[in-house]
């Protein structure tokens, strides 16, 4: 019979997988109307304290604004003592009451009673504390005057009132003058229909019941008129109790049962002993008709046990099911490694061929027949030569910081796509590789005549960096190589392609450069920048404003002759390099500007640059800072006025063992740099020298006029010690101190020939 076994397993399992699956729906139903039960008594809790919190804020609220009330106002204090102005305050005082009733509409009344006389004022007037209608809750104030909190659901009759039904409030009394005074009470009453009008908006009678009660346990209210012993006229249970401490009252609801809580109700275990014994027999039948119908498999496993797949043994230990299962997944295994395997070794081969190509690396090798196996042209194509076309990315920091890794790619990837069919629609195919990051190389494959396929190139190039600027928001730069006849020779055009990349400051990154048209780099063409970098490094350093002048002829000249960026950059950082060693030493704060973070953030500019025009701006700058910086200091003391100052100083105090470059310094606020700058500018010596010259005429004239001993003499001249002296002394004069004494005690031995 077709399909037999397809039949037999289907007719086999089928009847019981219809009465277990039946069985556990109902079991499931069982299970998730306990969890709606669950959580349907987790939402009422929540719903209950909502509504809790919700008129403990109310009223809370109305407490607040009563003690404000009190505390801003004073009126109150005025009628308490009893003021003796007239109607006036007595107005103003129920004015007050009035206003502190409307602002809220769960306050019933307020009235205070003062004191001194016994006296209720209301809003609707003043009387004796006898005639009051409320003076029995008043007086159990009197008596309990440290009570907090608000009372228990009373009922309240305000003066004049007409109405001889009493108002059902809760009350809270406070004070007067806040917080713990004795010359009155304010009382506050909140209307109970209020709140529960409240609470009958936040309900659903239909669904759910709330019941109120107080702490004897005793009604107070119940939302929508529902019963209030524990049960609804529907049979609803309470479910939530929580009790609030503010009020005293304690909050039970839960929800009312209708016809299809009832009958799920009436649902007992026997439900679920059913369904377990019927989920039993389901395996015992299950395992019973499995064997029968296992024993064609097995016998068709008996058969497979006793092959070997490519001489290996199955592996034991295993069901026969996973004998197969294992085979073929090892044969699913082999075939995806050995895809992947050949997919990296043909993007690796891709790699390694077009960098032997660029590189000129082993040319022993057949280039020709592994570019055939590879396959990035058609057979047809180079036969008008190849040539390299290297695109940089400009500004590719920017790139990095402006899109993740994952974008970075597929936007290298459409420009990759974007010049190959350029190229295409030219007669011309394409094969790119990245190189770096930012630098991806082309090698095209030309085919007609050799000028006019150059034009083209140029032209295609032109086209993908329009599109991609005008599409992708990227500014990309194209070098093109001289085009050769053979792959051995597309080493040359890849040099070419990069020495065009190399003059984008001087032709601009937006133009397509193309090597056979850029002048051969050679020292010749940077020499004559070099003199002109001097003068205007003397300008500078003359306080001379032509250096601006000779900084716009600078790169008025890069844009005249076409250098390479390397070149301008090199020549850019030979001017601050000279510049640093004539003006770095006049001051600290121009050292550390020249050699100091602000000196590596401004280089960092200028690698950064995008065009001359840019680096110049930048450039100039910098420029301009350090010669702001430098006139001011130059402007500040005179050099001559200053060394001057200076060596009258040292020849007053050469005599002190602290005086040094730095001493120096820190008095006339320069640099020591500085100071050694001008020492050997102006008097042809070093400051040590200069110091050492002054210290032993000195030690000269002692040892010839005095009997000091020489450690004295050591110490009046600037030594801490007479050995240090001596060795210096020697060192200069040529005989030791001792022997210069001896020999100038003796008039007829010249000291000069001794020395």
């Amino acid at each position: 019979m077709r399909r037999n076994w397809y039949r037999r397993l289907l007719l086999s399992y089928f009847p019981i997988f219809l009465v277990t699956v039946t069985i556990l729906v109902f079991l499931s139903f069982l299970v998730v109307n306990e969890i709606s039960r669950k959580e349907t008594s987790k939402a009422d809790a929540i719903s209950t304290r909502f509504i809790m919190e919700n008129v403990e804020r109310s009223v809370t609220d109305i407490e607040m604004n009563v003690l404000k009330d009190l505390q801003a106002s004073s009126t109150y204090p005025s009628y308490l003592n009893g003021s003796p102005t007239g109607q006036s305050l007595l107005y103003d005082t129920v004015d007050r009451i009035r206003k502190l009733m409307d602002s809220s509409d769960l306050i019933d009344s307020v009235y205070l009673y003062r004191a001194s006389d016994q006296t209720v004022l209301t809003h609707r007037g003043e009387t004796d504390l006898a005639a009051f209608p409320d003076r029995d809750f008043l007086q159990q104030a009197l008596l309990h005057p440290d009570e907090r909190g608000w009372s228990q659901v009373r009922d309240f009759k305000d003066l004049g009132s007409t109405d001889e039904t009493a108002t059902r409030v809760i009350s809270m009394y406070k004070r007067l003058p806040l917080p713990f005074g004795s010359q009155g009470i304010m009382v506050i009453n909140i209307n109970m229909y209020q709140i529960e009008r409240i609470i009958d908006s936040m309900t659903n009678g239909s669904v759910s019941f709330l019941v109120l009660r107080d702490e004897g346990g005793s009604l107070i209210f119940e939302a929508h008129n529902g019963e209030a012993d524990g049960s609804t006229e529907s049979g609803g249970k309470v479910l939530t109790t929580i009790h609030s401490d503010r009020l005293g009252w304690t909050f039970e609801s839960g929800l009312k049962a209708g016809q299809l809580y009832s009958w799920v109700s009436v649902i007992s275990y026997i439900w679920i002993v059913i369904a377990v014994l019927t989920v039993l027999l389901a395996i015992v039948y299950i395992i019973y008709i499995s064997r029968r119908n296992y024993r064609p498999i097995q016998g068709i496993m008996s058969r497979l046990q006793s092959l070997q797949l490519r001489g290996d043994a199955l592996p034991s230990g295993k069901d026969e099911l996973a004998l197969i299962d294992s085979a073929l997944e090892s044969l699913i295994t082999q075939s995806r490694d050995y895809e992947k395997q050949h997919h990296e070794n043909l993007l690796l081969q891709r790699s390694q061929l077009f960098a032997d190509l660029i590189g000129g690396q082993d040319p022993n090798r057949d280039l020709a027949e592994r570019l055939r196996k590879i396959g990035p042209f058609p057979e047809s194509a180079g036969s008008g030569g190849y040539a390299v076309v290297l695109a940089e990315m400009n500004e590719y920091n920017r790139f990095q910081e402006a899109y993740s890794a994952r974008d970075q790619n597929v936007l290298k990837f459409a420009l990759m796509n974007v010049f190959q069919e350029l190229a295409q629609s030219g007669n011309m195919h394409s094969w790119m590789e990245w190189l770096s990051g930012r630098r991806a190389g082309i090698l095209v494959a030309l085919s007609g005549e050799e000028g006019g396929q150059a034009e083209a190139l140029r032209d295609v190039a032109a086209s993908c960096r329009k599109w991609v600027e005008e599409k992708l928001h990227l500014s990309v730069g194209f070098g093109i190589g001289s085009a050769v006849g053979r792959l051995e020779d597309v080493e040359a055009s890849f040099r070419s392609a990069s020495e065009a990349l190399q003059h984008r400051l001087s032709l601009g990154q937006e133009t397509v450069l193309v090597g056979d048209e850029l002048p051969k780099g050679d020292l010749s063409h940077v020499l004559p920048y070099l003199s002109m970098v001097s003068e205007l490094v003397k300008d500078f350093r003359l306080s001379n404003d032509g250096w601006r002048n000779r900084l716009q002829e600078l790169f008025e000249s890069f844009r005249k002759e076409p250098l390479r960026d390397e070149a301008i950059r090199s020549l850019l950082q030979t001017l601050l390099q000279m510049l640093s060693r004539e003006v770095g030493v006049v001051s600290e704060e121009l050292n550390a500007q020249m050699s100091g973070e602000k000196a590596e953030a401004a280089w960092k500019m200028l690698n950064e640059a995008a065009s001359l025009d840019e680096m110049q701006a930048r450039f100039g700058e910098f420029m301009t800072d350090i010669y702001r910086t430098f006139v001011a200091v130059s402007e500040t003391k005179s050099y001559r006025a200053m060394i001057s100052e200076m060596r009258s100083y040292i020849e007053e105090h050469f005599d002190d063992p602290d005086l040094s470059l730095k001493h120096l310094s820190d008095r006339f606020q320069v640099s020591g740099k500085y100071a050694s700058y001008l020492f050997k500018t102006e008097f042809g010596m070093k400051f040590v020298d200069f110091l050492v010259q002054l210290r032993m005429r000195r030690a000269e004239e002692l040892l010839a006029e005095t009997d000091q001993p020489i450690q004295d003499i050591a110490i009046a001249v600037g030594y801490a010690n007479s050995i240090s002296f001596g060795r210096v002394f020697k060192r200069t004069v040529g005989v030791t101190p001792g022997d210069y004494r001896r020999l100038k005690s003796r008039p007829s031995t010249p000291v000069d020939e001794a020395t």
